[in-house]
C-alpha cells in the first residue's frame, strides 16, 4: 500500500511534511520519483499530467488538493473504478468569501477606477442596497459568500442546477430560473463547479440578460468565459467591467488584451488557497478508510462533475 503526491508545478515538500508528521510511517513517494508503481493506491493530485493514472493498476482513490476537481474529471483517461474527493475546508469558505466581498466594495466604491482613471474626479457610487448580487453556483463555496455578502447588508439571489435553501437568498434554479435570475442581477459572481455544462457560460448570449451597465466577477474557473464576448460587452457598454481571477492560460500571458483593460481588474489565481496543515487530516482519514473500506467522505459524483 502506497500514497502517491502528484503536483507538477507545485510545490510538494509541505503535502510531504503534512503527511508525514500525521503518519510518518507511510509509505509515500512523489511524481515522478515512483519506484513501484503497483503499490500505488491512493493520489493526492493536482492538475496531473493526462492519462498518467493508467500507470497505476491498483489505484483506487484520487484526492484532489483543492475544492475543485475538474482538473481530475476532465481527463478522458481516468479509470471509472476510481474514486474522486475534493476538499471541504473552513478557511477556503472564508477566503474566497472575504476575497468576493473585497471585489465587491472595489467595484461598488469605484477604488480601482479611480486609479486607472488617474484623475481627480470623483466617480458617484451606488449605495450597499442598490446593488443586487447574484451569485451562480451555491454549493459549500456559493454558499460562504452569499452568508458574507448577507452579513454586509447587500441583497443577494443565487442560481444553481437544483433548488437551494439558504436563509436570506433569493434561490433560482435550472434552466427556467436562469433568465428570472439574470435580468434582476447588477452583480454577477461565478463560483460554479466546471463541467461539460457549465463550460462557456460566461458569454454573450447571458450577459445580454443582464441590466445594462451589470458587473461580472469570476472566481470558479477560466473556462467559464468567452473571453472576446467579454471584451466585446463592455466595450459596447453591456457590462461595466469585471474582475477576473481564473483565466483559461494561467498564467495570463503579458500580451493579453485583459491585462490593460482600464476596466478589468486581474488578480493571479488567488481567492482560496489550499493550505496542506490544514486540510491534510481529512485526506488521511480517507485514505484511512480506503484501507478499511468505509464510505469515503467528501466524494464526489462522477456523472455530475461535483
Amino acid at each position: 500500500m502506497s500514497v502517491l503526491i502528484i503536483c507538477p508545478g507545485k510545490d510538494a515538500k509541505k503535502w510531504v511534511e503534512a503527511l508525514k508528521d500525521l503518519e510518518p510511517r507511510i509509505n509515500l513517494s512523489v511524481y515522478p520519483e515512483v519506484q513501484e508503481p503497483e503499490n500505488i493506491n491512493y493520489a493526492i493530485s493536482w492538475k496531473h499530467p493526462r492519462g498518467i493514472f493508467k500507470k497505476y493498476p491498483n489505484l483506487r482513490v484520487i484526492a484532489s488538493m483543492g475544492a475543485g476537481v475538474d482538473h481530475i474529471t476532465s481527463d478522458p483517461e481516468i479509470p471509472e473504478n476510481i474514486s474522486i474527493t475534493r476538499i471541504i475546508d473552513e478557511q477556503l469558505c472564508k477566503d474566497m468569501s472575504s476575497f468576493v466581498l473585497s471585489l465587491v466594495m472595489n467595484k461598488v466604491r469605484n477604488i480601482s477606477l479611480h486609479h486607472s482613471a488617474r484623475s481627480w474626479e470623483p466617480l458617484m457610487y451606488n449605495q450597499v442596497e442598490e446593488e443586487q448580487i447574484g451569485i451562480m453556483g451555491l454549493g459549500t463555496l456559493g454558499e460562504a459568500v452569499a452568508i458574507k455578502l448577507l452579513a454586509n447588508d447587500f441583497k443577494v439571489s443565487g442560481w444553481s442546477k437544483s433548488k437551494k435553501h439558504i436563509e436570506g437568498v433569493q434561490s433560482y434554479n435550472g434552466e427556467r430560473g436562469l433568465s428570472e435570475f439574470l435580468k434582476r442581477t447588477t452583480l454577477l459572481v461565478c463560483l460554479l463547479p466546471l463541467t461539460s455544462e457549465t463550460e462557456n457560460i460566461l458569454n454573450k448570449e447571458l450577459f445580454e440578460q443582464l441590466p445594462k451597465g451589470a458587473y461580472i466577477i469570476n472566481v470558479a474557473r477560466g473556462e467559464h468565459l468567452v473571453e472576446h464576448d467579454l471584451l466585446e460587452m463592455i466595450d459596447k457598454k453591456q457590462l461595466s467591467g469585471a474582475s477576473l481571477d481564473v483565466f483559461r492560460n494561467e498564467p495570463l500571458p503579458q500580451e493579453h488584451p485583459f491585462w490593460k483593460h482600464p476596466r478589468i481588474n486581474i488578480t493571479p489565481h488567488i481567492a482560496s488557497v489550499t493550505d496542506p496543515k490544514k486540510v491534510i487530516g481529512q485526506i488521511f482519514e480517507n485514505y484511512k478508510r480506503m484501507l478499511e473500506n468505509l464510505p469515503l467522505k467528501n466524494l464526489i459524483e462522477l456523472r455530475k462533475g461535483y
